[in-house]
């Protein structure tokens, strides 16, 4: 079932959005080489709690006896998403994909983004920036009218146009007083298929994007996401309202919709 929110409901998901993109923007200031994840984790929960909000993710799960323990998922090069922070220091050249989420006021908010960790490879670079326009891209489509593979279909396309691959064990979904509602948002597909967008949905689009190969694999923690060959993923999301037929981008420091720019 999807839940189509009211504009107070809109109201509550933008204030915990400013706090999920609070939480990258403390990050970002912090990642350099030598700093280890779990550092960075400390970071990002004391932020969050200054908020007046909640970690969405620590104590997540379907498995009580295997619950998320951290704040924020920190996924390092081959490590696509859910990357459990601890003791692993970064180095020069690295990337680190940064996935957030909070709760506020009984809404949730999601973001991710990926952070060069020093300099960092050609390959790499554009890795990232691919994987960032697809976003943007996705983000276009999000309007009223359209299905969500819509969605799903302009990413891919784009991220395939450039020689990467889009994850497919691994999707978006709808967001708010649940921080996985439906519909699913996948980030491959056909046109005109999926969910119908409309007014007042909202929903969490993030392309997660391999150098080499779309396959993935998930390590023996239960949690962190491997891609198969060892090559590099990137990973950018954002929460996104659709409103009088187009997208607003929640979980912007300083909110505005990309049509904006």
């Amino acid at each position: 079932m999807i839940n189509v929110k009211t504009p107070r409901e809109i109201d509550l998901m933008r204030e915990v959005g400013i706090v999920v993109a609070g939480i990258l923007d403390t990050i970002e200031k912090s990642v350099e080489p030598g700093v280890t994840t779990k550092e960075l984790d400390r970071i990002a929960e004391e932020y969050v709690l200054s908020q007046n909000a909640k970690p969405a993710f620590k104590g997540y799960g379907f498995d009580r006896k295997h619950l998320f323990p951290a704040t924020v998922c920190l996924s390092v090069d081959d490590q696509v998403v859910h990357g459990i922070p601890g003791s692993r220091i970064l180095q020069e050249g690295d990337i680190l994909s940064v996935d957030v989420g909070a709760v506020k006021n009984g809404y949730y908010g999601d973001a991710a983004k990926t952070f060069a960790v020093g300099e960092i490879s050609h390959e790499k670079k554009k890795l990232m920036n691919v994987t960032y326009k697809a976003l943007e891209i996705g983000i276009r489509n999000a309007v009223a009218g359209n299905h969500v593979e819509d969605i799903s279909t302009s990413i891919q396309e784009y991220v395939e146009e450039n020689g990467f691959s889009v994850v497919r064990d691994l999707v978006g979904h709808g967001i708010g007083t649940k921080l996985h509602e439906d519909p699913p948002v996948p980030n491959y597909g056909k046109r005109g298929r999926g969910a119908l967008l409309r007014n007042g949905m909202t929903i969490a689009i993030e392309p997660m994007v391999n150098a080499g190969t779309h396959r993935v694999y998930t390590a023996k923690d239960g949690w962190t996401v491997y891609t198969t060959d060892g090559r590099p993923s990137a990973h950018f999301e954002h929460t996104v309202v659709i409103l009088d037929g187009k997208p607003e981008i929640l979980t912007l420091s300083n909110p505005k919709d990309p049509s904006n720019g």
